[in-house]
């Protein structure tokens, strides 16, 4: 599939919704336990998308559309873990809710274009980026952590699940 930024925000527009789907109302056991040292849990996983919607996504977007310095600040992919650990997940997935709601009406009012799609911003690491990488990188990073979640949880069942081990990959590794 070729990158459609409508296409993207559909896919945006749905994760608040299928986290709260998945995770409200789970306990702490499944929100709070990870795959071992130095890995995140659920609860992790939705602060990290947190701090994506308030300085990453949409910031890095108008430094490409807007800005002279084409520069992005590094993120930092572990800044949701100096968070105050004792809020409830549900007034995590309302903050992730909001914020998402606000970025993506935001993206919507841009009207961005064709052409829009390949100015490019300054990453810290990876160097030029194009407007479309960036929200195509957005929509994967959101699936990629919806997948986490799901192999976070599973992994919680593996010495559980006897010999059907041989049958449920996401158990592999």
């Amino acid at each position: 599939m070729r990158f459609d930024l409508n296409k993207s925000i559909e896919v945006l527009e749905k994760t608040p919704a299928v986290l709260e789907s998945y995770l409200l109302g789970l306990s702490d056991e499944w929100l709070r336990s990870n795959e071992g040292e130095n890995t995140w849990s659920p609860y992790d996983i939705v602060g990290h998308l947190i701090i994506g919607e308030k300085t990453d996504w949409m910031v890095r977007i108008r430094i490409i559309l807007n800005s002279e310095n084409k520069l992005f600040e590094p993120f930092d992919r572990f800044a949701q873990l100096q968070e105050d650990q004792s809020k409830p997940i549900a007034e995590l997935l309302e903050n992730f809710s909001e914020l998402r709601a606000r970025n993506l009406d935001e993206l919507k009012s841009l009207k961005i274009t064709m052409d829009d799609l390949k100015l490019t911003g300054i990453h810290p690491e990876l160097e030029k980026v194009t407007l479309a990488q960036l929200i195509s990188t957005w929509t994967v990073h959101d699936l990629g952590h919806i997948a986490q979640i799901s192999r976070v949880m599973a992994k919680q069942y593996k010495g559980e699940v006897g010999p059907w081990i041989n049958y449920l990959g996401i158990l592999k590794n």
